[in-house]
């Protein structure tokens, strides 16, 4: 099993927003090698059709696979929504997880009164109501409240996370939630982790919870490969990069994400 837990770990995204995937699972995981794609070419997947989201999340898997990756985890929450099944399928043994799963369990997880739960995402997470159906799968009578914040996505990769646009934006868009009494808020984008505290500083409801789906998907990572005995234990992991176009862009704001240098970012085409 040695060299199987010396195997990376395949994450992939549309874009730079899967880093705070990378990010949590090198906070919970240390040790494991991390293979990181972004597909820089054709982001955004949020305003693509389910077809062409499965269309490019099966040619990303199959370039996971070929660098024989232990597990695969869908960092983007537009593919997780669309092509989750698809994936799997493709990726036959490799086990794939991914963050619309992650995050509908960690909020039943967190949820004391299961009543209310409040997600935000792109339009086309929402649009799909994949975390309605993720959630309603674990509680039936549960009341979900969703709604789309595209203008979040351009905001955190301009790196305005913390200004006075950020926080009237996420005023604006959450001025309906927070007349709601949620037990807790599902951040369905990869970006959102950003916004974080603008976000709780304006909701400000005592006992919601904010679910990052990061932080969740690692943890279910994390227990799976325990569970398996494919988890890493030795020397420190590494994160190599590769992304489909602007490779220099990605590195600059992957440093800003991950507060951290990286390597050099390869550019490969999937075509």
């Amino acid at each position: 099993m040695k060299s199987m837990s010396q195997s990376p770990i395949g994450i992939f995204d549309s874009g730079i927003g899967g880093l705070t995937v990378a990010k949590a699972v090198m906070k919970s995981m240390p040790a494991e090698n991390i293979i990181y794609f972004g597909d820089t070419a054709r982001v955004p997947y949020g305003i693509k059709s389910t077809e062409t989201v499965k269309e490019y999340a099966l040619q990303i898997t199959d370039f996971l696979i070929k660098k024989r990756v232990k597990m695969i985890l869908i960092a983007c929450n537009t593919v997780a929504a669309a092509a989750e099944d698809a994936v799997q399928a493709r990726s036959g043994e490799i086990p794939v997880l991914g963050v619309v799963t992650a995050g509908a369990k960690a909020a039943m997880d967190v949820s004391l009164n299961h009543n209310l739960i409040g997600v935000i995402g792109t339009l086309s997470t929402i649009g799909s109501g994949a975390y309605e159906t993720a959630l309603k799968k674990v509680h039936p009578n549960l009341a979900v409240f969703s709604k789309a914040c595209p203008l979040l996505v351009p905001l955190a990769e301009e790196g305005w996370t913390d200004n006075e646009i950020a926080d009237m934006t996420i005023a604006i868009y959450l001025e309906d939630f927070k007349k709601q009494k949620l037990d807790g808020l599902i951040l369905g984008c990869t970006h959102y982790p950003l916004f974080r505290d603008s976000i709780e500083k304006f909701m400000a409801q005592e006992g919601m919870q904010i679910i990052d789906s990061a932080d969740s998907i690692a943890e279910l990572a994390k227990e799976k490969l325990n569970s398996s005995g494919a988890a890493n234990s030795e020397n420190t992991g590494t994160l190599q990069c590769y992304v489909s176009d602007k490779p220099q862009r990605f590195q600059q704001l992957a440093e800003r994400f991950l507060g951290q240098p990286i390597n050099r970012v390869e550019v490969v085409s999937l075509r």
